[in-house]
């Protein structure tokens, strides 16, 4: 699979491109798996509390699976890719790439390997459920050892904002720019706070530039093809 696109340009601006089963043949999420080809941010000097930019220059790919959403061994699979400075993924195309095998899936951009996840002896060892919470059902026992990643998936393409889950990290302890972050993760008045706040955010998205392209997650093309 190859999607080729220009990531968006705009404060808390969260492109993806991902996939999720067609059918939840081994139970509710996360049990049957997610796909994460590329997830990104709109910011242009957004930076973690280590100094790593996380903004627009940066993107990541990960697999989510585990028997229950408190079980997911994301952490395992997860893999950043970072442009030079000043090079984000906003400022141009690119090609993200999907590779899904019997035995893998591989991660790409531009051809430039990001990550492979082989499957080795199965997701269920991968993410050490068996230690990490004993008793808990192996919802893949009766699948291949690609299990969940053995079934038909559906691919999504969304441009979303903002939002509560940890993927902005509150400022402190991460900076953006100048400008902060109108919004705390923890605060019951998320939503309210951050259009309150619009006067901050509202210009980086340049919609009134190249009629609002630049804050688009833009999509030339999407090819899907067999191995």
């Amino acid at each position: 699979m190859e999607v080729r696109a220009r990531m968006p340009t705009g404060d808390w601006l969260w492109p993806a491109v991902w996939l999720l089963p067609k059918r939840n043949a081994y139970g509710s999420w996360p049990a049957s798996g997610e796909i994460d080809l590329l997830e990104s941010r709109g910011n242009m000097d957004y930076r973690g509390a280590n100094g790593v930019h996380i903004g627009a220059e940066q993107f990541g790919s990960t697999l989510h699976f585990g028997p229950t959403p408190t079980l997911n061994g994301w952490e395992s699979t997860v893999a950043y890719r970072n442009t030079a400075a000043g090079q984000g993924w906003n400022t141009g195309f690119h090609n993200y790439q999907l590779t899904w095998s019997p035995n893998y899936i591989r991660f790409s951009v531009d051809n430039q390997v990001v990550t492979q996840i082989d499957a080795g002896t199965g997701f269920w060892n991968r993410g050490n459920f068996g230690n990490i919470a004993p008793g808990t059902e192996n919802p893949w026992i009766h699948g291949t050892r690609m299990a969940p990643f053995d079934q038909e998936f559906f691919i999504i393409m969304n441009l979303a904002v903002g939002g509560t889950n940890g993927y902005f990290p509150d400022v402190p302890p991460a900076t953006n720019a100048n400008r902060g972050k109108p919004w705390s993760n923890n605060s019951p008045t998320a939503a309210r706070d951050f259009w309150n706040g619009r006067t901050t955010w509202m210009p980086t998205w340049r919609m009134t530039d190249n009629r609002g392209k630049d804050s688009s997650l833009q999509v030339d093309y999407v090819r899907v093809w067999a191995l």
